[in-house]
């Protein structure tokens, strides 16, 4: 934590605006907030136009910080780029990549010309590489940041078509489930990039847990295309069998089944593990997940690394985070549907 005051406090965002416009200057600095998310089912399927069932992490948000810089550079797009944290250089540069073309996209929608160099400075608390979302958080908290530097307002469509403009960047082509998820407040079923609210009759948490192994969302989805083109009708059969698991996980979930729902959870983790989408790591901590009494587990995100999730009944959460760490859990975080219910009104 002080490091991490150090890092921001040694950044501090320059207020020079010159060269703009009063009706595109609104102050000095911009800032922007996202959170992670979860996949509780759906993950791949929803690239070929499957349902997926997602879950925002509240718990885990990145704040961006955008301002007018006092220094003149010849960098790319005019803005310079700093992540707050140990991120690698590759992950900086394809992070940078995804920002150019954000901004070079919000100038262009809102009217602005001949902006002076910008600061974007991105402080977080949400893993990189780990099936959370931290890329799309990201992109939707700098997205925001601009808005509120440029005194503009983003309808909710248009934040979701600027995250999207770098996420397809970092990840070849995005379902756009994470795009929308980052910025919502409760569970939502995504389809072909439409939403709409899950209806919520059970009283279970979610317990995601950190393997600590960076997965890669744009090689899983690479490799599973590549399996499809291999051989007839794959494509068509895991699509159809996410389809059937997601749509009975959604009824469960409808209808305060729980045990339903962990059920599914569990044979979603099944058809992603044949699909050779897990690991060692994560294949261990489903099966500790399950032996300590959770209702269901499997792995969220792109796989090849990342997270899993459990369900479990409130009084079961302690037990399953710790055997969770005992098999190998760097950290974990506690999402409970009771504070996300959201019943239809």
């Amino acid at each position: 934590m002080q490091k991490r005051q150090r890092e921001l406090s040694a950044l501090t965002l320059p207020t020079s605006a010159e060269g703009v416009s009063e009706s595109h200057r609104a102050r000095s600095v911009g800032i922007g907030r996202a959170h992670a998310k979860a996949i509780l089912l759906g993950e791949h399927a929803v690239v070929y136009g499957a349902p997926a069932l997602a879950l925002p992490i509240p718990q885990l948000t990145v704040t961006a910080s955008v301002g007018w810089s006092s220094e003149a550079s010849d960098s790319a797009g005019g803005l310079s780029y700093t992540m707050t944290g140990t991120p690698s250089r590759a992950l900086v540069t394809q992070a940078s990549d995804g920002l150019h073309r954000l901004t070079a996209e919000f100038m262009a929608r809102m009217g602005v010309t001949n902006a002076p160099h910008l600061d974007v400075i991105l402080d977080g608390a949400i893993p990189h590489g780990r099936g959370l979302g931290s890329s799309a958080a990201g992109s939707r908290a700098i997205a925001l940041a601009l808005a509120d530097l440029f005194g503009h307002e983003l309808a909710e469509h248009t934040a979701y078509e600027l995250v999207q403009t770098a996420e397809n960047m970092a990840h070849g082509r995005a379902s756009g489930v994470d795009a929308m998820t980052v910025g919502a407040s409760r569970p939502l079923l995504f389809q072909q990039g439409r939403t709409e609210r899950l209806a919520i009759g059970c009283d279970s948490l979610f317990i995601v847990a950190d393997s600590g192994v960076p997965g890669s969302t744009k090689e899983a989805v690479e490799m599973l295309r590549e399996g499809f083109t291999r051989s007839a009708g794959t494509q068509e059969r895991f699509v159809g069998r996410a389809t059937e698991l997601t749509e009975a996980a959604r009824q469960a979930l409808a209808d305060g089944r729980p045990e339903e729902l962990g059920s599914q959870l569990t044979y979603y983790h099944e058809l992603l593990h044949e699909a050779r989408l897990s690991t060692d790591g994560i294949d261990a901590l489903v099966e500790a997940a399950l032996k300590a009494g959770s209702l269901g587990a499997k792995i969220t995100g792109g796989g090849l690394g990342g997270c899993m999730i459990a369900q479990a009944r409130p009084e079961q959460a302690r037990e399953v985070t710790r055997q969770l760490h005992e098999a190998g859990a760097v950290q974990t975080w506690v999402v409970p549907l009771k504070g996300l219910d959201n019943h239809a009104q």
